[in-house]
């Protein structure tokens, strides 16, 4: 992809075994969370696969076994959109295992329709990070075993360069409240072009929240001294070539405009996964909690990046946690 000849096999080699620890990993159907999750099974990391019920997730299955026989992969029905479904699936994680090395926060939807889940949240908020924050709050104790056990444990949110898109770079906690019904969030433009519009202000909102929980959540480890050993911790992809867009409708000539924004700015999904990664499986001692990982611009190898005011806003983090817990109907205190 690109100009740039493919990182991630060299990179792969640098990355420890994992033999003994618990990766959970959500959206591992295709794209950077396949290529995560076919990773850590050749370092010999159990693989818990927390996707949406459905045809596509079963090929996927066949696909990540077939690439890695000898893998220990454990599916789990987990959807996003539903937070019944999310803690069922947590439910069945604490009565099979004890400790989790690693919780991989990694699927999203991107610039989908102006609507509101069962729940009534809006269903990019609720898929990219409402539900997430919801499997961190009730697998917490799991991580806390890991640290406990190997010194060890990480909780890893997939954002995006979408995070510093949004509208006057201000998190809106409007996306985070409940709603009566569709529509209540911009409406859609479908002739806005690709990366404008109401539906991709929403989803730049999802991706500032996966980093700015990541920092809040780091400030609530580091309050803590049984908690050191818990390391916060997220990425992004640069651009890379997955088919998270694949459902937008495109005109042809927006097709041509794209072809060589992909081809000279774009990376393939493996290179793509390097931030993502990195901080799920490298050595701790190589990473640093509060830290986002990922190309220096849109390709190549993941690298600390730069935490924007944005970000780190106090109001931002405060007002993300209280309304976060109002959306799951529960605490989650660190």
């Amino acid at each position: 992809m690109g100009f740039f000849l493919s990182k991630y096999s060299k990179f792969e080699k640098t990355l420890p075994d994992v033999a003994g620890k618990v990766f959970a990993i959500t959206g591992t159907t295709s794209g950077t969370g396949f290529v995560a999750a076919e990773t850590v099974a050749k370092h010999n990391g159990v693989v818990l696969l927390l996707n949406r019920p459905s045809s596509r997730s079963e090929e996927s299955l066949k696909k990540l076994r077939a690439a890695v026989p000898e893998g220990q992969f454990v599916p789990i029905d987990c959807d996003l959109q539903d937070f019944s479904s999310v803690r069922k699936a947590c439910a069945q994680i604490k009565e099979t295992y004890t400790s989790l090395y690693c919780l991989s926060n990694n699927a999203g939807i991107m610039a989908t329709r102006d609507e509101i889940t069962n729940d009534g949240y809006e269903k990019q908020m609720q898929t990219n990070h409402l539900s997430h924050f919801l499997l961190t709050k009730e697998l917490f104790p799991l991580l806390l075993e890991s640290a406990k056990e190997q010194g060890d444990a990480r909780i890893v949110q997939h954002s995006s360069l979408g995070r510093h898109s949004t509208t006057s770079n201000i998190f809106d906690g409007e996306f985070l409240e409940k709603k009566e019904k569709d529509g209540m969030l911009g409406g859609d433009d479908d002739g806005g072009g690709f990366g404008q519009g109401p539906e991709w202000q929403r989803y730049y909102q999802t991706k500032l929240a996966n980093s700015i929980f990541c920092q809040a959540l780091h400030d609530k480890l580091g309050a803590s001294d049984d908690h050191q050993n818990i390391l916060s911790l997220a990425a992004h992809p640069g651009i890379s070539a997955t088919n998270l867009a694949g459902h937008l409708k495109f005109g042809m000539v927006m097709k041509l405009m794209l072809i060589p924004f992909r081809l000279f700015l774009g990376q393939s999904p493996e290179d793509g996964a390097m931030g993502l990664l990195k901080a799920m499986m490298d050595r701790k001692e190589n990473l640093k909690g509060g830290t986002l990982y990922g190309p220096k611009l849109t390709t190549g190898y993941a690298v600390a990046g730069d935490n924007m005011g944005y970000e780190t806003n106090t109001k931002h983090k405060e007002m993300l946690w209280r309304k976060s817990e109002e959306a799951i109907g529960a605490s989650f205190v660190v």
